[in-house]
């Protein structure tokens, strides 16, 4: 059985301990440690056996786990990997993995040079519905991929901008925070997208160009815009809010020669060529239990979101949260209505949804379409070449 400990127990590591405990009433694993620096919270309760700590090196020290998830701030990932695979843990490791290009291969040589395993968590990596698209794209079904977009449209209130001393921050006691729309509540849309920019055999990120904006005094995004070009010359398109109007839950939309088709991710319903609508694909690998399996049989079973996969997210993120960048763009308060009273409360901006089908369809980003409140995009920054 998987000797497994959790650094990160409150907040979304609650959803890992619910997690653990599946898998340990299903005898694969066993939970001997939590570590939080704040007290843990009873729900779901500790389970027996189950050590808690402070500290993340006292805990490693003390239970020996053969498998540690982390699930702390972005910026401090990096730490607290190395610390465990130098007690010779593999890792889950939530995302976004790292800040920098240059901490993920520092990740990626100390992972290496310890012979362990570093699944990061983008669990939606592990869905039938993406396998279902890539195979289709794999098998000439869209024919020629022409071009790639990824759409959303979220809320967040007053009190998601409270929840920790890094939300809404570029930097925090001088390491790099990512907590924009699209690297952190959003980053899956990316990740995806990006892995179907990969089966599409589009080579990897080039250049970027990005429209960023926010509604609050905050120092990153909460809207953004981003045009992502690749080596072969295929390009990807993202178009997302935290301050949106109806709800779209997160699509990556794949335009061919022959037909288009929509991978709405957080759901798992897909439309392709001939589809009369979008439909349910079942079933998604979790990737705890993948890892797991991975330790028992690393031939036969591959690691679903390997770090390695994850090298394209961390060059985007990286462009995006340059400290040099300027301050997202703050939206004019005509453009923008409230809702809901303090800690619930939320800012809308008008007419996003639209602005956002529109880049997502045409692949131009809103200064390229006259939007009036918008402003042109950066040069475009080389991000990996």
């Amino acid at each position: 059985m998987t000797r497994v400990a959790l650094i990160g127990a409150n907040g979304h590591g609650r959803w890992h301990r619910r997690r653990i405990a599946e898998l340990t009433s299903a005898g694969t694993v066993r939970l001997v440690g939590l570590a939080d620096p704040a007290p843990v919270e009873p729900d779901p309760p500790v389970p027996s056996g189950a050590r808690v700590f402070t500290d993340h090196r006292a805990l490693l020290a003390a239970t020996r786990p053969d498998l540690v998830v982390i699930c702390t701030p972005p910026h401090t990932h990096l730490p607290i990997a190395l610390d465990a695979l130098a007690a010779g843990c593999d890792l889950l490791l939530e995302k976004p993995p790292v800040v920098t290009l240059a901490e993920h291969d520092r990740l990626r040589a100390a992972v290496r040079d310890a012979g362990r395993a570093c699944q990061v968590g983008f669990q939606a990596l592990g869905s039938a519905a993406l396998t279902r698209l890539t195979d289709a794209i794999a098998a000439g079904e869209l024919g020629a991929v022409t071009a790639l977009a990824t759409v959303a449209s979220w809320r967040r209130d007053d009190s998601y901008y409270r929840r920790a001393d890094w939300a809404g921050r570029r930097q925090v006691g001088g390491r790099r925070v990512l907590d924009g729309a699209l690297v952190n509540p959003l980053a899956h849309a990316v990740m995806q997208t990006l892995a179907v920019a990969a089966a599409a055999g589009a080579g990897q990120p080039v250049t970027l160009e990005a429209e960023r904006y926010r509604t609050r005094e905050i120092e990153t995004d909460d809207t953004a815009f981003a045009r992502i070009t690749f080596r072969g010359g295929l390009r990807m398109t993202a178009a997302v809010t935290l301050a949106g109007e109806d709800f779209i839950p997160g699509e990556v939309i794949v335009t061919g020669t022959a037909g288009r088709a929509v991978l709405e991710y957080p759901t798992d319903r897909l439309t392709l060529p001939g589809d009369p609508g979008p439909r349910e694909v079942p079933g998604r690998v979790d990737l705890l239990a993948n890892l797991v399996a991975h330790r028992r049989e690393p031939d036969r079973v591959p690691l679903l979101a390997p770090l390695e996969r994850t090298a394209g997210f961390t060059a985007v993120a990286e462009a995006l949260a340059a400290p040099g960048n300027p301050l997202p763009t703050l939206l004019d308060d005509a453009l923008v209505t409230e809702h809901g009273a303090p800690s619930a409360r939320v800012r809308v901006i008008g007419g996003i949804n639209a602005v956002l089908r529109r880049v997502a369809d045409t692949g131009a980003l809103p200064a390229e379409l006259g939007i009036d409140w918008a402003v042109p995009a950066r040069a475009e920054t080389l991000i990996g070449a």
